[in-house]
């Protein structure tokens, strides 16, 4: 057993004594799941990075990495936590070249400074990725969790962006993968095994993002229902179509109501659908949608431009961190299925939900066969327990019925420990955990908190 007043030096040593935090009360802000780190460091340098990972490998020392803990709320609860490795030091953009519409940038940087620093450049470029807390976020928490929002419709996932990563691995060696060149196939590709790891194989210190040119126009259309079929069947139209949205979203009344700000709604049901591209194509694409949408039983449809366009996206983005702020308690649930089973997801959340008494929100990506889910059990989460885990298994039930899955976004830490935040293991989990030994004998790497133990 290393003694702490050994590791705190060995740790100046390498980042510097302002960059290493020790003191009870200065850690309680950075405990996990109610876990409190005995030390927090945080290197500067990718080669600082790699000695203390090297460092806390031979001392075998467990490393929680965090950015700003906007994810940190996923996964179990940790089994101990000797070292959690900021990387907010890490938080440069290392090349910018809109030329080649490729960008080079440290894991520690927030999606928000990228997104303003690409849309000064010239006419204007920018990172499509759209997860939630973007304000806040770093690069580095978004690809480990591979982070989305509603933009991946049309715009995909951290897999479909990145070219390039560095990585310090749990020996300490700095492993780079892929390059700036969009075509670079050569050998296997880390990136993709890398990214949704949730830091379990690396530390990832350095990412290379496939760019795009700002959109000329960028517009929202809202389409009330009244029932869930009329909305579900809509989206489903429109999905079918050449229209060529970058977003379908399906809502129901409690998340309207509950996004901050709120959204007026006439009916039970909106279909959010966003739009971007050259202007002439949008404004014809608006144009059609809405007599489509006519036809099938859309109530009053609206049209969002500029900052009523941008202020609904970030709420929906964020609806969980507006939650917060309002002082909501609440569990929140990813689920994935089949694209075409969207309308009997929501519905079966719905029902469930309704039978066992708690106001839940659901959110749909209805074109990427995802749904967010917001169970809310005011103050007495303590109190509702039974009931909420027996809603999640409830949801695990109808994902699996449509062949996907449930996993816990956040949680408190007594739910956790209630049920499987990851859901059913798959046939692939035992892929999963040899590679995990391969790469990570020691088990250093934020052990535990992803699925099956891993």
């Amino acid at each position: 057993m290393v003694k702490k007043d050994n590791m705190v030096s060995k740790l100046k040593e390498i980042v510097g004594k302002d960059n290493v935090i020790k003191d009870p009360d200065q850690l309680k802000a950075f405990a996990v799941d109610g876990k409190k780190p005995k030390i927090v460091v945080a290197p500067g340098t990718m080669d600082e990075v790699s000695k203390v990972v090297a460092y806390a490998n031979e001392a075998s020392l467990t490393i929680l990495p965090m950015g700003n803990g906007t994810k940190v709320g996923m996964g179990t609860v940790p089994e101990k936590v000797d070292l959690l490795l900021s990387t907010l030091r890490l938080n440069r953009i290392t090349d910018c070249d809109c030329d080649n519409l490729t960008l080079s940038v440290e894991s520690g940087i927030t999606l928000d400074a990228v997104q303003k620093r690409l849309a000064a450049e010239g006419k204007g470029y920018f990172l499509p990725l759209d997860p939630p807390h973007t304000g806040k976020a770093t690069l580095g928490g978004i690809v480990a969790t591979n982070s989305s929002g509603p933009g991946r419709l049309l715009y995909g996932t951290a897999r479909d962006l990145i070219i390039g990563m560095k990585t310090v691995f749990p020996n300490g060696d700095i492993v780079v993968s892929g390059g700036k060149t969009v075509k670079n196939v050569s050998g296997y590709d880390m990136c993709k095994l890398l990214i949704g790891s949730n830091g379990t194989l690396g530390i990832l210190c350095e990412m290379t993002f496939k760019l795009l040119p700002l959109p000329e126009k960028a517009t929202t259309l809202l389409f009330p229902y009244a029932t869930l079929e009329e909305a579900v069947q809509f989206g489903r139209e429109i999905l079918r179509s050449q229209f060529l949205p970058s977003s379908i979203e399906i809502l129901n009344r409690t998340a309207l109501k509950k996004m901050k700000p709120s959204v007026p709604q006439q009916g039970n049901y909106l279909v959010a659908i966003r739009l971007e591209g050259v202007a002439e194509g949008v404004d014809r694409q608006i144009a059609e949608m809405g007599e489509r949408a006519k036809k099938g039983g859309c109530l009053e449809p609206a049209v969002l431009h500029s900052e009523l366009h941008t202020s609904f996206w970030k709420a929906l983005r964020d609806f969980s961190e507006g939650l917060a702020e309002d002082g909501s308690g609440f569990i929140s649930f990813k689920s994935n299925f089949l694209i075409s089973k969207s309308g009997e997801m929501i519905g079966s959340y719905e029902k469930a939900a309704n039978e066992s008494g708690i106001d839940c929100a659901l959110i749909c990506h209805s074109g990427n066969g995802v749904l967010y889910s917001y169970a809310f059990a005011g103050n007495g989460v303590q109190s509702k327990k039974k009931s909420l885990l027996n809603l999640a298994k409830e949801f695990s039930a109808a994902a699996s019925r449509n062949e996907g899955r449930l996993v816990v976004e956040s949680s408190p830490p007594a739910f956790k420990k209630g049920m499987d935040v990851w859901g059913e293991q798959r046939g692939d989990y035992e892929i999963m955990r040899r590679l995990k030994r391969e790469i990570d004998p020691k088990g250093i790497l934020n052990p535990g908190r992803f699925v099956g133990g891993i």
